[in-house]
């Protein structure tokens, strides 16, 4: 994608899926501060982690990294040039 390339609705599809694997984290992360013995609960939240890290690879490898500061790959060029950026959409 070049700086400035539309996006696709596979791109929209991937990121609602992102996004709803975030949610169900963040809630499980909340459930399990106050309930830290729960295993069914761990183990979900395991189970999604590894899923969000799946999505989240197959994403960056189509469109380019999700996040900075070392968290994800950039490919040659530099991708962080190139918009839109995951939280501009």
């Amino acid at each position: 994608m070049d700086g400035n390339t539309t996006v696709d609705q596979e791109y929209y599809r991937m990121m609602e899926e992102l996004q709803q694997l975030d949610f169900a984290l963040v809630e499980l992360t909340l459930y399990l501060d106050t309930h830290p013995d729960d295993m069914q609960a761990l183990q979900q939240y395991n189970q999604l982690s590894q899923q969000r890290q799946q999505a989240a690879y197959r994403f960056e490898c189509r469109y380019g990294p999700l996040l900075q500061f070392g968290h994800s790959y950039s490919r040659y060029p530099w991708q962080w040039a190139e918009t839109p950026w995951p939280w501009q959409v």
